[in-house]
């Protein structure tokens, strides 16, 4: 049992990296707030002063405002659907005792460590190129037209990138939880006669429930600032503008890192609501 000098001990111990993890998240969110309230020019003179909540309002009045954050819930809710459905059949699958089931888990889970800027270049230059992707030489082997997927299906085509990079991050710990479930059960509800489909729904499914949501949760964190896919392919056009990538584009444009700055703000409020949003399914699933 812990004494009360040893939980002293372990508070001192502790509190250097509390503190420090205490400034490097504080330190940057109260400088963004507090350019937000101002006009700051790098370019033309610096600071101009204090401007109050003139750069909210000039952000969330952009005609881009709504329609940024429309394509960036979207891209997200597209590609959480994408990587939760087949992270669990990709899961299953490797959960099956296969010939090099070490290497095909490996390769797998590799799209997961390539950066987000080459797994972007990659997908643009030798898959989605209309003229000498790989997608484009399908399509006309089949007698079709090659599309156009970063013009004509610009919003799917970001989806499926992000999808390729964050499916190995799903698979890995839908796997574990699945080698987690007690075969007996499996084993029970076959000898009863239960067909796969039930099992899966009854069983597996509802033990998979924690680690979906975990799932959700980190993915949504990281998705709401997805940025260098876009840069890289389409440049936010196409529809493809996401509030992230709107607020690098007022900052370029305006050269005023107050406005910004105010982006930020409705970027940290966006995630806060929907953090908040699927805390509450996450306290639910982890209560049941």
């Amino acid at each position: 049992m812990a004494t009360k000098a040893s939980r002293s001990a372990a508070r001192m111990m502790m509190a250097p990296a509390v503190v420090l993890l205490l400034g490097w998240m504080l330190v940057p969110l109260i400088m963004t707030l507090w350019f937000s309230f101002r006009t700051y020019l790098p370019l033309r003179g610096g600071d101009q002063g204090w401007t109050g909540f003139d750069n909210y309002i000039r952000f969330v009045s952009s005609s881009s405002f709504w329609p940024a954050v429309q394509t960036t819930l979207v891209i997200v809710l597209g590609v959480l659907i994408i990587t939760v459905v087949l992270g669990i059949l990709i899961a299953m699958l490797l959960d099956q005792p296969i010939w090099g089931q070490g290497v095909v888990r490996i390769l797998v889970i590799a799209p997961f460590f390539v950066m987000p800027t080459v797994s972007a270049l990659v997908w643009k230059n030798m898959f989605m190129d209309p003229v000498n992707g790989l997608f484009a030489h399908l399509w006309r082997f089949f007698g079709a037209d090659p599309v156009s997927w970063l013009s004509d299906a610009a919003t799917p085509s970001i989806i499926l990138i992000v999808s390729w990079q964050w499916l190995p991050f799903a698979t890995l710990i839908l796997l574990t939880a699945i080698q987690s479930l007690d075969s007996e059960q499996l084993e029970a509800a076959e000898m009863d006669g239960a067909p796969q489909l039930k099992r899966f729904f009854y069983i597996i499914l509802p033990h998979l429930a924690r680690a979906i949501t975990i799932v959700i949760l980190i993915q949504t964190i990281f998705l709401l600032a997805v940025f260098a896919e876009i840069f890289v392919t389409t440049g936010g056009a196409f529809g493809t503008r996401t509030l992230s990538y709107l607020i690098f584009q007022r900052v370029l444009e305006s050269q005023n890192i107050g406005l910004g700055s105010a982006g930020g703000v409705y970027a940290i409020i966006l995630a806060n609501i929907v953090a908040i949003f699927l805390m509450r399914i996450v306290g639910k699933n982890l209560d049941n």
